[in-house]
């Protein structure tokens, strides 16, 4: 299996808005951002056709849904999407 990589705007974006997704806080500075991410098996994607690719190919329906509504998913400023399923 390959690692994901998470560079510093990726780390960022979670850190920002980790809060749409948890009740509190799960990490405090990148270090424990990325442990984190690399715990779930975080996935970067490119745009949103592979956010609903990502979601498609495990399983989960997403019609009708629009991405400012799916808490797992976390935009990134420069147009790639951050997938958590914590």
């Amino acid at each position: 299996m390959q690692s994901q990589e998470y560079d510093e705007e990726v780390l960022q974006a979670f850190l920002d808005n980790q809060n749409q997704l948890f009740d509190e806080n799960v990490a405090e500075n990148f270090e424990e951002a990325e442990a984190f991410l690399e715990d779930c098996m975080a996935v970067v994607v490119d745009d949103i056709n592979e956010v609903y690719e990502y979601f498609e190919e495990n399983g989960t329906d997403l019609e009708g849904a629009e991405i400012d509504d799916i808490c797992e998913v976390f935009k990134i400023p420069d147009g790639r999407y951050l997938i958590v399923e914590g």
